[in-house]
């Protein structure tokens, strides 16, 4: 039986996100189901897993999926992203004659890496793609967004390498929160009200180190590293929540829009 306090479907390949996160709603008295392959029956739920098994299964737990928009990366002013971005296709990815970083805005369709050329591009169906100058990252993180307020967030890298952290106590603590709500005050109508972005120390030869956006993702497929995971299943619990809960500025960041009212 589903509990007055909610419902989380957990898709059914095992991440240690899915352990902290189911953990954590268990504590607050959740109902937690790991899903197999067919429906489960039960309506209202909320969501954590991959985009692949979501749409699977979207329909059947009534749930709206949010994520930022393909473009919302390409149309942050220069201060905020330090790097030149732009929004294409695959197709046309492939006449780069230089190197650059391309990647999915938000499937992972294909390994988001730096390519030599077009040419070096793998095989696939046309689809939107970023393409970003090629830059060097001193640090990344990942921040949890709800409501425009930083919830909670984990260093995830060093220079490229796995190095988990938690925000809360880091070294870079201030710096980074004081970049956020900076961008998010700026910047924030282009996002769900629930969402992950992701933000990193910017090393260039030009104008030495700066704090810049990486990227936004959905907050129910991403890795929480190191963040605390109470504070980012509240996140969680709004990006991927019954469809009856959407709000109506959410609604044009809900993946399954057309069979998702919204709740006004």
């Amino acid at each position: 039986m589903v509990t007055k306090q909610g419902f989380l479907a957990l898709a059914p390949q095992y991440t240690t996100t899915s352990e902290l996160l189911s953990a954590s709603a268990r504590r607050r008295g959740m109902y937690v189901e790991v899903l197999g392959g067919a429906p489960t029956g039960r309506r209202g739920a909320h969501y954590y897993g991959g985009p692949a098994f979501a749409a699977r299964v979207a329909d059947d737990l009534e749930v709206a999926l949010l994520e930022p928009s393909d473009d919302w990366l390409a149309t942050l002013p220069y201060e905020y992203t330090g790097r030149h971005i732009a929004i294409s296709t695959l197709s046309e990815a492939r006449s780069l004659s230089r190197p650059a970083f391309v990647k999915p805005p938000r499937e992972k369709s294909f390994p988001a890496a730096v390519y030599s050329t077009g040419d070096d591009l793998p095989p696939g169906p046309d689809a939107p793609v970023l393409i970003s100058d090629v830059v060097t990252w001193a640090a990344e993180f990942r921040l949890y967004v709800l409501d425009g307020g930083v919830r909670t967030g984990s260093q995830y890298t060093m220079f490229g390498r796995l190095d988990a952290e938690p925000l809360e106590g880091h070294r870079h603590e201030a710096a980074v929160r004081e970049f956020a709500d900076d961008l998010l005050a700026r910047c924030g109508e282009g996002l769900p009200s629930a969402v992950v972005v992701d933000v990193g120390l910017l090393t260039t030869p030009e104008s030495g180190a700066e704090w810049a956006v990486v990227e936004a993702n959905m907050a129910w497929f991403s890795n929480c590293y190191a963040a605390d995971p109470d504070r980012a299943l509240d996140v969680v619990l709004r990006s991927a929540g019954p469809r009856t809960g959407l709000s109506e500025r959410d609604h044009r960041f809900c993946r399954n829009i057309e069979d998702a009212a919204p709740a006004g």
